[in-house]
């Protein structure tokens, strides 16, 4: 094989195959279908014509019939008038119409023969056209059953680009979720241990214990001097408060002392 002959293949070769890659099966079907139907109108339309040929020669033939009867009775009616030249005329045209009858009867048997011909073809190519057609339509619904299940099938094993770029998509928005969630929990459990309290104020723990002890002894000390007080003044004053009201006092200091622990 020659360089160009092995160049020629080759492209050939790339042709087809492209060609192949593009071709939908089920369109190249319907076209071959359609062809058929176009072949059998053709021979519809063929038939048809040389069906109008034939009823033409049949008229013709009729008319050519008609004058051989007329032209017999002409040659009868000059015999009686003793016309011999005008029965011998009369004669010669009745036989040129016959022989013009069997000229045409011949051409009518050729194109009947030609019609049956031409209908038996166009019964054929109508059964292949119907075997066609059902064949066409069960391959046409294999392949387009066999294309979605490989579309399917695609689809669930994720071979496709876009098939592994929702994957991807999906397992980062799984993290993202899984962060979200963890960092919702983590502020809920350091709302709940006062952490953003301290955080938000500018005292540390010792400072807060300091400020308690001052406050406790600070209430300690006002204690003592209201106790020497009391003590110092001898007797029952008669202003001086009563008992209950002092427990009363005092049970309110501890309350609030109570509160400002607990705070």
């Amino acid at each position: 094989m020659g360089i160009l002959s092995r160049a020629s293949y080759v492209v050939r070769s790339k042709v087809n195959a492209l060609l192949n890659r593009a071709e939908d099966p089920t369109e190249t079907l319907d076209y071959s279908y359609e062809r058929m139907r176009d072949e059998l109108q053709e021979v519809k339309q063929g038939i048809a014509d040389l069906t109008t040929q034939k009823k033409r020669l049949e008229i013709q033939k009729r008319r050519l019939e008609e004058n051989v009867d007329k032209h017999n009775e002409q040659a009868r009616e000059a015999v009686q008038q003793d016309r011999d030249d005008l029965a011998r005329r009369a004669l010669e045209k009745k036989k040129e119409k016959m022989s013009q009858i069997e000229d045409i009867e011949g051409q009518i048997a050729d194109l009947q023969s030609t019609q049956d011909d031409l209908v038996e073809k166009k019964n054929e190519l109508q059964r292949r056209i119907d075997e066609f057609r059902t064949k066409k339509e069960t391959m046409k619904a294999r392949y387009e059953a066999a294309e979605a299940s490989t579309r399917v099938s695609e689809a669930m094993s994720g071979v496709g680009d876009e098939m592994s770029d929702v994957s991807r998509a999906l397992e980062r928005a799984e993290e993202r979720t899984d962060d979200m969630e963890a960092r919702a929990a983590a502020m809920d459990e350091l709302q709940e241990s006062g952490a953003f309290e301290d955080a938000l104020s500018d005292e540390d723990a010792i400072d807060r214990q300091l400020e308690a002890g001052r406050t406790e002894s600070e209430v300690d000390a006002e204690l003592e001097t209201l106790k020497t007080e009391m003590g110092a003044g001898g007797g029952e004053p008669t202003d001086a408060p009563a008992d209950d009201d002092v427990e009363a006092e005092l049970d309110e200091l501890r309350a609030e002392e109570d509160d400002e622990e607990s705070a």
